[in-house]
């Protein structure tokens, strides 16, 4: 990715696949995620750097909420079943960097991004639920790395905060991700219109975090000028796991590469000429022909003069001035008109 994701972020859209607790705690199967990612033309594959004591405590929460996928589950237990084993990192690390997949972590606390530098970590995502933690955001930024921030669960002015940590601790390469922290989202609350204020108020690039189900949304963002897309990923959704649910299948994967690089083809520029193609094609627009024959000095009426394809004779536009004149010759139906078969 060289020194700034700025660049490259100007190409096509940055497909990211979340790994999250989707490996199951099995290094095995977090092996065969970041091949999956790999194979199914994704440019990264993210991790998540914690451990359930970084980020709570034992009995600290009992999540209790019918509508969501962990109800009743102990915030502790639940993060140590989602955790990535920091020991996975290094091997996960190597072999993406072997894949050509770039590899990078959300760290949750400092001695997360201590850890992370180690490895040489390229980039570090601040997720929604740590963009106000501003301990986190002045050592992410002393690093002097890229950053891509989610805004999930928070206000206009939380964001303002954290980009102004951020800068002032030296971190000028940001990008921020348009997010609904909902799990999983609706189309209805994701307001991708969002995007474009985002970008020319906050003066960043900007992109999406997404947990809607299927690729719509994503494609849609990218219309919206998103130059980076953000995906939980997972092997087979019917296999379980923390974050299955909501995450994309390999071939799902592979669909939203190609589909978002398609939209952001199909963006373009401001344009009303015609394409080479288009010129050519001008050949089959309609024009003036006799629909039947016309005998010399026989007037032109809608009987016998007729809107046709191809667009070899008078535009359509005379069709009114021409009725009533007289033809100067005999016209053989199916003739394109031209000024010179009209009496003067």
């Amino acid at each position: 990715m060289g020194n700034s994701i700025s660049e490259r972020l100007q190409s096509a859209p940055f497909i990211i696949a979340e790994m999250s607790g989707n490996h199951n705690h099995s290094l095995e199967r977090a092996m065969q995620i970041v091949k999956a990612a790999a194979e199914s033309g994704a440019h990264a594959i993210k991790l998540q750097t914690y451990t359930a004591d970084t980020i709570t405590m034992k009995g600290a929460y009992t999540i209790n909420d019918e509508k969501s996928l962990w109800n009743g589950r102990d915030l502790y237990d639940l993060y140590t079943e989602a955790h990535t084993p920091w020991e996975w990192h290094k091997p996960l690390f190597d072999y993406a960097g072997k894949l050509g997949l770039v590899i990078f972590s959300s760290p949750f606390d400092i001695t997360a991004v201590d850890f992370l530098e180690e490895l040489g970590n390229p980039i570090y995502k601040i997720a929604s639920f740590e963009n106000t933690d501003h301990i986190l955001l002045k050592k992410v930024a002393q690093t002097g790395k890229p950053v891509i921030m989610s805004t999930g669960v928070s206000s206009l002015e939380d964001i303002q905060e954290a980009l102004h940590v951020l800068r002032n601790n030296g971190c000028l390469d940001i990008t921020l991700l348009k997010c609904t922290s909902t799990y999983p989202a609706s189309p209805e609350n994701t307001n991708l219109k969002t995007i474009l204020d985002m970008r020319e108020r906050f003066g960043c690039s900007v992109g999406l975090s997404d947990h809607t189900m299927g690729i719509g949304v994503s494609i849609a963002a990218v219309a919206f000028g998103a130059c980076v897309i953000e995906k939980h990923f997972t092997l087979n959704r019917a296999d379980g796991g923390v974050d299955s649910a909501f995450s994309m299948e390999p071939h799902e994967l592979k669909e939203l590469v190609e589909e978002c690089e398609r939209a952001h083809l199909a963006i373009g520029k401001i344009s009303y000429e015609l394409s080479e193609g288009e010129k050519k094609s001008t050949l089959f627009k309609r024009s003036l022909y006799a629909a039947m024959d016309i005998q010399a000095g026989e007037k032109f009426t809608p009987e016998n003069v007729r809107s046709i394809r191809p667009s070899l004779g008078l535009h359509t536009r005379y069709f009114e001035q021409l009725m009533g004149l007289q033809a100067s010759n005999l016209i053989k139906a199916g003739t394109p008109l031209s000024w010179d078969f009209i009496k003067q």
